[in-house]
């Protein structure tokens, strides 16, 4: 997966744990849409890998 595809998903966990979830949605949306066909099963993996990001439980 491409470095800024990577740091839009980051970055969307972060929106999300701080209780902007329209954000965070739309930013990992948009990284999700720019994603080659190649780099989807990567980007599933790497959002189970870190479901808990999103949620802030794990900490």
């Amino acid at each position: 997966m491409r470095p800024h595809i990577r740091a839009a998903l980051e970055r969307s966990a972060e929106l999300t744990r701080s209780n902007r979830l329209v954000d965070g949605m739309r930013m990992g949306e948009a990284a999700i849409n720019q994603a080659t066909d190649d780099e989807h099963p990567e980007i599933q993996q790497w959002l189970t890998d870190h479901a808990a990001d999103f949620t802030g439980q794990g900490d």
